[in-house]
């Protein structure tokens, strides 16, 4: 049975996504982009166009899954609020389409796709360019950190979560 995964790297100015196909052990690269904010429109209206595109997104590729990565944070805590902001408007989107949630921390997407927890970013996406049969490294690096992300949720067996559990 071919599962289909919806794969986040969330931010407001830019939101990573990718979709992957999972059957068995084989991952298959079907689609991937970057969903992108105008920085001079107020948040709510920036939330509001991110959440109207991953619901197009979701609706066009029909996925029954999403991973997610989790908010990382770092020391400047203004910078994690749009994060968690954005975080929050595609859950919302993921919940309303009932799709199984996979929330991973970056560490555990590293473990996942390249086997160490201390991958470096261009060790990463060369592993999705492997594990995808990608003849380049998906770009932008928002997009191949989706679709880690996505093969992440394939990893864990997530897809075998009762449907519309968000965790």
């Amino acid at each position: 049975m071919t599962h289909r995964v919806l794969g986040i790297d969330p931010g407001l100015a830019r939101t990573g996504w990718g979709i992957v196909d999972s059957t068995g052990t084989r991952h298959k690269h079907i689609d991937h982009g970057t969903v992108l904010t105008g920085s001079k429109e107020p948040p709510e209206r920036r939330l509001l166009s991110l959440y109207k595109e991953i619901n197009s997104i979701i609706e066009a590729y029909k996925p029954s899954g999403m991973g997610i990565e989790t908010l990382f944070f770092t020391k400047n805590i203004s910078s994690a609020m749009p994060v968690a902001q954005a975080r929050g408007v595609v859950l919302l989107a993921a919940a309303e389409k009932d799709l199984t949630v996979g929330e991973y921390s970056p560490v555990t997407i590293k473990q996942s796709v390249v086997g160490t927890g201390g991958a470096r970013k261009e060790q990463v996406q060369e592993m999705v360019r492997l594990l995808l049969g990608l003849s380049e490294i998906p770009e932008p690096d928002h997009a191949a950190d989706a679709l880690a992300a996505a093969i992440t949720f394939i990893h864990h067996g997530s897809l075998w979560l009762t449907a519309s559990t968000v965790r």
